[in-house]
């Protein structure tokens, strides 16, 4: 697999973790919701039968369960400031993979920017020789200097013999 390949295929899992921690906070945000309204709905139903009377026994057993509801209310909190917490952890970890494929993206545009720059370069140089052949001129004459740094003449001898024959 390629390097982006890979950063996507993680950033993926990434994505489905986040996913799974989303929908685990929104359960416990719906189960203390739930609870909160039964809560709710409990107290005032027995506020009502407390108002008409009530027998002690009744009222020990409302003021139980209210305390047990309580602390299940309680626990769901907790349970959904747990899931909050995953859920900001896993987004962190989406957030670094996704920052991750845009770099491998970015470099890779970069590199073929760069290949297409080479090209160009390589397609105008021969361009250039071509124009150069064209004209009847030797390319490896043309622009080259001579170890005094004197430019050599489209007419300069290219072999030994031509330096003997003058």
């Amino acid at each position: 697999a390629t390097l982006l390949e890979q950063a996507e295929q993680q950033r993926n899992i990434a994505l489905a973790a986040f996913g799974q921690s989303r929908a685990r906070r929104d359960v416990a945000r719906a189960q203390a919701r739930d609870l909160e309204t039964y809560r709710d709905d409990y107290s005032a139903r027995w506020n009502g039968q407390f108002q008409r009377g009530a027998a002690l026994e009744v009222l020990r057993s409302y003021h139980q369960f209210a305390a047990r509801l309580e602390l299940a209310i309680s626990q769901q909190a907790h349970a959904l400031a747990v899931c909050e917490q995953a859920l900001v952890r896993a987004n962190d970890v989406l957030a670094a993979h996704e920052l991750r494929v845009a770099s491998v993206r970015k470099l890779i545009e970069r590199r073929r920017h760069e290949q297409r720059q080479g090209l160009e370069r390589r397609e105008q140089r021969a361009d250039d020789e071509g124009q150069v052949l064209g004209r009847g001129v030797d390319p490896l004459i043309v622009g080259r200097r001579d170890d005094l740094g004197v430019a050599a003449s489209e007419e300069a001898p290219r072999e030994i013999g031509d330096f003997i024959a003058h």
